[in-house]
């Protein structure tokens, strides 16, 4: 498993806040280090560089149907949110604070069942898309879905995870 995707220091470019609010998650340890690993690798293809915060919270269904449904509209729960916490464009200084990322556990759970992978690569897939969206990308087109998902796979493949797209 390639650990050169810490930089130099071994610290991160962020500092992390986890929390474990709801759901049936893998122990607060353990989601620190697919957290760090997936944060790491997302940075390391991204290009993006600096000092910032960023928040992970891992809940459950019911909670994040309720901030789709304010946020976006949409009354269903999803696999994960991204709320970022000040405007970002790729290629620019990184804010303060990136922002929220929130994952839900039953999505998430069924989702990896579903496509018979392991649950702990499909969060830390999720946690690469949720802070790409907070480092400015989308997928709204195809183009900018193609530019994410390169960059998603090529995060994976840091961390010998197989590309989720395939």
């Amino acid at each position: 498993m390639p650990e050169d995707i810490i930089s130099g220091d071994g610290a991160l470019p962020v500092d992390i806040d986890i929390s474990v609010e709801a759901g049936n998650w893998p122990d607060e340890a353990s989601l620190t280090r697919l957290v760090d690993r997936a944060v790491a690798a997302a940075f390391a293809e991204s290009g993006a560089a600096g000092r910032s915060e960023l928040s992970l919270v891992f809940s459950d269904d019911a909670h994040i149907r309720t901030l789709n449904a304010g946020w976006r509209g949409k009354d269903k729960p999803t696999n994960v949110l991204s709320f970022p916490a000040f405007p970002f464009v790729q290629g620019g200084p990184l804010p303060p604070m990136l922002g929220d990322i929130v994952l839900a556990a039953e999505t998430v759970t069924r989702e990896a069942a579903l496509e018979d992978k392991p649950l702990e690569n499909h969060i830390t897939h999720l946690v690469i898309h949720g802070l790409l969206h907070l480092l400015g990308y989308d997928h709204e087109t195809d183009t900018e879905a193609e530019a994410m998902e390169a960059i998603e796979r090529a995060a994976l493949a840091r961390l010998a995870i197989p590309d989720p797209y395939a």
